[in-house]
């Protein structure tokens, strides 16, 4: 029997994809560990983010949301680890904890899903595109401004069902998300991420600990993957000079190809009618420099009330 002490508590959002997240995390450590789960307990929550699952995150606080009764949680010692979505958390996270790595990244790439047209482009005009993303809504704006793009909140079973109601002629959806669900047969089309950039981090599960919680850290150590933190890395850099929230269409995505790394950012006004791009490339051990430098270019570039809160609605 495990005792009290030895157990390492795992927190996560109760939703579906939240649950199906932790629990790849707590068989990843069991595997790497040899110990039963038992030892490795989950405890789910409801965060405000799911709570207020009918308003625009940038009306009620932004991705901290997502975050903040896990943040907690932690901070308490309730939980010892958090596994997030790491689109999910904000740029700064709250005092005493830490993003201490990722798991192998997923599938990037945002998909299309609709009854009535193949793909983007072949909705008739004027069709209905239900998002809760500010950057997928300013993405479809810039790429069919005939559209009318509504927000369409919930977890992935509630949009998909909304869909199927016809309450939106259709939706974008993280690929990643679907094929952590099982759920890839709804897809209609996959969008290019050259043409369509994903969400900064988007793929990517985060997992934070404690500041100093040495158990913690060196539990998780060999489950993590440094392809990946290297490229979220430059993206939540690039992000983080942006001070990007949910209020701030952003996008941005990194890639390794040898010892390099490749990055493409992306800054839209809301109706997608103004664009900002970048791309850099370096090694990867700049990687968070790369994400930085690119930032500061679009930022010198835009108009200095691009950024600001009052012209993101």
């Amino acid at each position: 029997m495990a005792t009290e002490s030895a157990k390492l508590v795992i927190g996560t959002r109760s939703s579906p994809l939240a649950m199906a997240q932790a629990l790849s995390v707590q068989q990843l450590l069991m595997q790497a560990h040899g110990w039963s789960a038992e030892m490795l307990p989950l405890a789910s929550m409801t965060t405000s983010g799911d709570t207020y699952a009918d308003r625009a995150l940038s009306e009620i606080g932004g991705k901290g949301l997502f975050t903040r009764e896990l943040d907690v949680a932690q901070s308490s010692s309730q939980i010892d680890i958090a596994v997030h979505s790491a689109k999910d958390l904000p740029t700064v996270l709250a005092d005493g904890l830490e993003i201490v790595g990722y798991l192998p990244r997923e599938d990037v790439r945002d998909v299309f899903i609709s009854h009535k047209a193949k793909t983007l482009a072949d909705l008739p005009h004027g069709a209905v595109v239900g998002s809760a993303a500010l950057r997928r809504q300013a993405q479809i704006k810039r790429l069919r401004p005939d559209l009318e793009v509504v927000l369409l909140r919930g977890n992935v079973g509630t949009r998909l069902a909304k869909l199927e109601r016809g309450e939106v002629d259709a939706t974008l959806l993280a690929m990643a998300g679907l094929k952590r669900l099982d759920k890839t047969d709804v897809i209609t089309s996959i969008l290019d991420p050259e043409t369509f950039l994903p969400a900064v981090a988007q793929g990517a599960i985060a997992i934070t600990i404690r500041t100093g919680d040495e158990r913690a850290r060196q539990a998780v150590l060999p489950i993590l993957d440094n392809d990946t933190g290297i490229t979220v890395t430059a993206e939540r850099a690039f992000l983080t000079v942006l001070d990007g929230s949910c209020r701030t269409p952003i996008a941005g995505h990194a890639q390794l190809k040898g010892n390099q790394i490749y990055f493409k950012g992306r800054v839209l006004r809301p109706d997608g009618s103004e664009i900002y791009e970048v791309e850099r490339s370096g090694a990867i051990s700049d990687a968070e420099m790369i994400g930085r430098d690119a930032g500061l270019d679009i930022k010198a570039r835009m108009p200095t009330d691009f950024l600001d809160p009052a012209n993101m609605r």
